[in-house]
């Protein structure tokens, strides 16, 4: 998996993460679904609306191991998006990203972290590695984060490549012994797509 490339497509820019296979054939197409407009006064604005238009379709694989469902950076913020891939059967969520040093501190690990233990998943976020003289400083420090909400191996904010497990075993011990995804109360509530 790279991580995420601008691409046109008739007329419309896109932020886009293709994932090959070994054999170099391309398993899938992520376009970011959200668009990072903020404004956090005295630190960031930034608006990708501006350029880029957001992707309209879900993104999943199969793996010889295991489903992944894939987002890109600011999708990770939206917890209903991580809810339909695990009700979709996956296992792990693949997040390439770069937050800012102003949301980086304050959100990338808490919010891996919280979709993992949220839908009982893996959690792997791949960021650039810091680069203080760049026009966007990515605050670095790609992460593993298991059904727990345990970090399994974190880079700091050089270039690095990080290996971990992905325990499937342990992922079902735990939903076996917290079975959030059977208990949920679907008579009063339920997060559903619009979109096959």
């Amino acid at each position: 998996m790279e991580g995420s490339i601008p691409e046109e497509d008739a007329g419309k820019l896109y932020n886009t993460c293709s994932v090959f296979g070994p054999d170099g054939s391309l398993l899938v197409k992520h376009r970011k679904i959200h668009l990072f407009d903020i404004d956090v006064p005295g630190k960031i604005t930034f608006q990708e609306s501006k350029t880029l238009s957001p992707g309209d379709s879900f993104s999943t694989f199969d793996t010889p191991y295991c489903k992944v469902g894939l987002g890109i950076c600011y999708d990770m913020r939206f917890a209903e998006l991580a809810q339909i891939y695990a009700q979709r059967g996956c296992q792990l969520l693949v997040y390439p990203g770069a937050f800012n040093l102003t949301t980086g501190p304050a959100h990338w690990e808490l919010l891996q972290r919280a979709r993992a233990v949220d839908n009982q998943v893996y959690v792997a976020t791949a960021s650039p590695a810091r680069d203080d003289k760049a026009s966007y400083v990515a605050w670095g420090h790609s992460t593993v984060v298991d059904p727990w909400g345990q970090v399994l191996t974190k880079a700091g904010t050089e270039e690095t490549i990080l290996y971990s497990d992905i325990d499937l075993k342990k992922l079902a011990e735990i939903r076996q012994q917290i079975p959030i995804l059977k208990q949920k109360r679907a008579d009063l509530y339920t997060v559903e797509s619009k979109k096959p």
